[in-house]
């Protein structure tokens, strides 16, 4: 949530894990973002992209591509950003934040923008998809009505930030872990749920509440 470039040198030594969301992309916030993704690097922290939109304009694609050439340790997002960051080319048919491809349509994509960037790349959508370039896993959690509620594309990213700093060795299964748990969440959610407004806060204590026996009994997490 820090925006100045003054701040940064105070704000993100401190993080466990730094997260950089675009979704709000000024030329203004840019540079901060390349500072914030510098200083996480040399402190030797994990941080995660999140491109949103990044087919949707140049400006948006450039600076996605200028952050990705940066070593993210996650890039997450649905199928047509990360289409878009592979082939490094506006989308004229883009639709902003909202998918046009779906995430098991694009596994091979995924792979070769993790083998390019060196970076874990999870690529959302009715299945989740988790790659490091050669092993790919599929999530099977979740309900079809998050699509439905703002920003929890967002909310899963900062999601895998927290999983990775507590596990950075293991980015891959981390990663997947967090996208299954928030679907699990997701579906218990569901279950008290009337519509995106109620399934919001079902959600989110729904992720509070989680404990390790319905985590067991409930995650969906396979090889593709």
């Amino acid at each position: 949530m820090v925006h100045s470039i003054d701040e940064i040198p105070e704000f993100t030594p401190k993080v466990h894990a730094l997260c950089i969301n675009v979704g709000t992309l000024t030329p203004d916030w840019l540079p901060a973002m390349k500072v914030a993704a510098e200083t996480a690097n040399k402190e030797r922290k994990p941080w995660v992209l999140d491109p949103v939109a990044a087919g949707a304009s140049s400006f948006r694609l450039k600076a996605c591509l200028e952050l990705l050439g940066m070593k993210p340790s996650v890039v997450r997002g649905n199928g047509s950003e990360i289409l878009a960051l592979v082939k490094g080319s506006v989308d004229p048919n883009s639709k902003g934040v909202d998918s046009r491809h779906e995430s098991i349509d694009v596994v091979e994509a995924a792979k070769s923008l993790a083998q390019l960037s060196g970076s874990v790349v999870a690529v959302s959508g009715a299945v989740d998809v988790v790659t490091d370039g050669q092993q790919a896993v599929g999530i099977r959690n979740g309900v079809a009505m998050l699509q439905k509620i703002t920003a929890t594309g967002c909310s899963v990213t900062a999601l895998i930030a927290a999983f990775v700093a507590i596990d950075p060795l293991h980015v891959v299964e981390a990663t997947a872990s967090a996208l299954s748990l928030f679907g699990v969440a997701s579906e218990i959610g569901m279950d008290m749920a009337k519509g995106p407004a109620s399934l919001r806060m079902h959600l989110i204590d729904s992720l509070y509440g989680l404990d390790q026996g319905t985590v067991f009994n409930r995650v969906k997490i396979t090889k593709l």
